[in-house]
């Protein structure tokens, strides 16, 4: 069974499944990802979420106010060999339920067009792609979605 834990970024079941995340983007990105590094620091993230399978922990996600009214979703990762079993989509709908309760109105993210697993978890969880938001506006290799709550 798989349990959802809501938590922050010092949380050291999250840092160890973002650890492995950094090391998974460092090799899909190649040259580029010291510019992704950039905007996934994790110092300033309250909101983080660890889904565990017994005390295993086996999947993380986090929420940061993008703005008043927008949740940013950072951090989404479940290690390759636990894929397919519904666990990123559960940390999804959880930081979905979070940023609802938290008084927001939609959710945004970016992803690179190398992950084609988390642009298939996006399009399924019934988020739409949009323009490139932010730092990413004229980036070509970055692909964002949003979600109204």
């Amino acid at each position: 069974m798989i349990t959802i834990k809501r938590t922050d970024s010092t949380d050291k079941d999250f840092l160890s499944l973002v650890s492995k995340l950094d090391k998974d983007l460092a090799i899909r990105n190649g040259i580029t990802n010291d510019f992704y590094a950039q905007f996934n620091k994790v110092d300033k993230i309250k909101h983080a979420i660890v889904a565990f399978i017994n005390d295993a922990a086996v999947g993380c996600g986090a929420i940061k106010e993008y703005d008043s009214s927008t949740m940013e979703i950072k951090r989404m990762f479940v290690p390759e060999k636990l894929r397919r079993q519904g666990i990123a989509s559960m940390i999804l709908k959880e930081l979905e339920t979070w940023s609802k309760e938290c008084g927001y109105r939609k959710c945004i993210l970016e992803t690179g067009d190398k992950m084609p697993e988390a642009l298939r978890l996006y399009y399924k969880n019934g988020f739409v792609q949009i323009p490139n938001f932010g730092p990413y506006t004229n980036v070509q290799n970055s692909i964002c979605f949003e979600k109204i709550l």
